[in-house]
């Protein structure tokens, strides 16, 4: 199995890439935004995916999206083939995505929303938090991204400070993740932003 940050030679898989996410929100049965083969192909060709490769078949794939002026970074679209799924695929392509991004984007606080258990621990694995969608990113842009998931009228009826995902973030600012003060004082931080 080979991990690597996606190329232009990569953009022949961007159907399958945008199939297995339509197909895996089918099964899930839950909200996962779609993704077009064309949107795949811009994230390969910009630099901002890591694919997974079994040969020549496709195993996984992640991309990054950068918000508020590179402040703010999303992993998203992180997707498994059912064959490869359940060996520890997700883990190495998320920490892989991690590592490449605090290098490509240094300083950004690192984001991402989701409704699977498996992803939070992953994430938390890494040193991301929980915290409230008022300390991601407010660029209109991101939360447009969220218009083809099926629970968008969730977030749209809370005026996006709540969804049926959870935001998870890692700010490389706080030295300590797992620093409960440090914690209470950035949600300290973000009600008091809220209250304006």
């Amino acid at each position: 199995m080979e991990i690597l940050v996606a190329k232009r030679i990569h953009v022949k898989y961007a159907t399958i890439i945008s199939e297995t996410i339509s197909s895996s929100a089918q099964v899930r049965g839950t909200g996962i935004a779609r993704r077009t083969p064309e949107y795949i192909q811009q994230k390969i060709e910009s630099g901002n995916a890591i694919i997974a490769l079994d040969g020549n078949n496709f195993a996984g794939f992640c991309y990054i999206e950068a918000w508020g002026h590179e402040k703010y970074v999303a992993h998203s679209g992180l997707i498994i083939y059912p064959h490869y799924r359940g060996i520890g695929l997700a883990k190495k392509i998320k920490t892989q995505i991690f590592n490449y991004t605090k290098v490509k984007y240094p300083g950004a606080k690192i984001f991402g929303i989701t409704t699977g258990l498996p992803v939070m621990k992953i994430n938390y694995d890494l040193g991301y938090k929980p915290v409230t969608f008022s300390e991601l990113t407010d660029d209109p842009a991101f939360w447009k991204g969220c218009q083809t998931c099926k629970n968008y009228d969730v977030l749209t009826r809370t005026k996006q400070s709540m969804c049926l995902c959870t935001g998870m973030l890692y700010d490389p600012a706080l030295k300590n993740t797992n620093d409960f003060v440090g914690r209470l004082q950035s949600f300290k931080k973000a009600f008091k932003r809220d209250k304006k």
